[in-house]
């Protein structure tokens, strides 16, 4: 009978590996995302102040952030990685939108004056590599040139 067993046994499990090995059934991939944040020269100076947070978004086609990794007080250009242990699902499969998110808030999805933001070039999927973010644009007060009230028209325009 114990020989039965352990002949039942090994016989499944061979069986197993072999049509597992010969029905193309594709390993389960890992998911990583690799590359490099840089900031523009105009925003670089806010972007490395003290206490800065540097946060990673990949989100889905839909725009629903998937995965995101932090980084505290960055120095650019800043390679990253974002792996399983970013996401916060089980696992995703699917075009990704890479973003970034420069700010001393600590908030993410709420930009407030002073966020330095930006995004990837196009659509990645998982395992891409050499992912170029661009932090690019600020959210900030207009500013003028001149003294104090010559050329300004926010506050001329309303008299």
């Amino acid at each position: 009978m114990k020989y039965f067993v352990t002949v039942f046994l090994l016989a499944t499990v061979g069986i197993g590996a072999y049509i597992y090995q010969h029905t193309n059934v594709p390993a389960p991939q890992k998911f990583t995302l690799s590359g490099r944040v840089e900031v523009v020269n105009r925003l670089l100076k806010n972007a490395q102040a003290n206490n800065v947070a540097c946060s990673i978004i990949a989100k889905n086609e839909a725009d629903v952030p998937i995965a995101i990794k932090r980084v505290i007080n960055p120095t650019f250009p800043l390679d990253f990685e974002v792996t399983k242990d970013d996401l916060l699902i089980d696992s995703y499969e699917g075009k990704i939108k890479m973003e970034v998110q420069i700010n001393s808030h600590g908030s993410l999805g709420v930009l407030k004056s002073g966020d330095i933001f930006g995004s990837g070039v196009q659509e990645y999927t998982s395992g891409s590599q050499d992912i170029l973010i661009v932090a690019d644009k600020m959210i900030g007060k207009p500013s003028l040139i001149g003294g104090r009230n010559k050329g300004n028209f926010f506050r001329t325009a309303a008299r």
